[in-house]
Formats: C-alpha cells, sequence, structure tokens
C-alpha cells in the first residue's frame, strides 16, 4: 500500500516536550511532512494531544497556548470520527486484542489509506487492516 502516513498522538505530543531534544527533533521532522500534506493524522488524535497539554503534571499549558498550537497543526489533514470509524476499531480491537483507543487510531489510518503509522506505542513492525507502525525513535 502506498498510502500516506499517519501520526499517533505521542508524536505530537514530544513535537511539544522539550524534556527529550532528540525526540522532539524527529517528532517535528514528522509534523513538519504534515504540514506540507505528507501525513495524516485524526480528529482522536488531536483531542488526546490537547488533553496531554492542559492536564500535563505539575506544568499544564495555558488553554491559550493550546489553541495557539492547535491553530499551527491546521494544515494537517484530520480525520474526522464517525459511527463506522468507532464501530471498525471495534473490529480491529477484536481482531488485534488491543485498547479500544488504540483501535480508533488503527481505524482511522484505514480510513485516510495510511501505509505507516509513526508511533512509539504500538509493536513496531505490526500490520495493523495493512498499515506498518513505525517507531520513528528507535
Amino acid at each position: 500500500m502506498n498510502g500516506p502516513d499517519f501520526l499517533d498522538t505521542n508524536i505530537l505530543v514530544y513535537a511539544y516536550d522539550a524534556s527529550s531534544p532528540r525526540k522532539q527533533h524527529l517528532a517535528r521532522e514528522l509534523l513538519q511532512r504534515g504540514i506540507v500534506g505528507e501525513v495524516v493524522t485524526s480528529t482522536q488524535v488531536l483531542a488526546e494531544f490537547a488533553a496531554t497539554l492542559l492536564h500535563k503534571g505539575n506544568s499544564p499549558a495555558n488553554p491559550k497556548e493550546v489553541l495557539r498550537i492547535l491553530d499551527a497543526l491546521s494544515p494537517i489533514k484530520t480525520i474526522a470520527t464517525d459511527a463506522q470509524m468507532v464501530a471498525r476499531a471495534v473490529e480491529a480491537k477484536d481482531a488485534y486484542a488491543i485498547h479500544f483507543y488504540d483501535a480508533m487510531i488503527i481505524a482511522a489510518a484505514e480510513r485516510c489509506g495510511a501505509s505507516r503509522i509513526w508511533s512509539e506505542d504500538f509493536n513496531a513492525g505490526q500490520q495493523y487492516f495493512g498499515a506498518t507502525v513505525q517507531n520513528p525513535f528507535r
């Protein structure tokens, strides 16, 4: 499959987390590819990302800063969640024995025809509905 790449939530989080400069650099390179239309994400990923920033440990982000960041990310093509995607996520959960919200990522990646999912959280090298996971930090 020669589709776009799909970005998982952790890629966005690392792009805005200065605690690991190497991961931040790699994640920002992937985000740049998204801004020029080479990668896709989902509304779920953006929601998880915003929640992570707003509730991050001892230093949550200011809501205005989160809105600024989301605006900067707006050129990235985003797959919206709908009832069919939720049903496909249930199928993915069953097929791969994964957490439901991870299955939502798989369903969104499939929806956009992704050939690769960039993520630190899935099994690198494994295929889910035709998309292969790659960990950019390995």
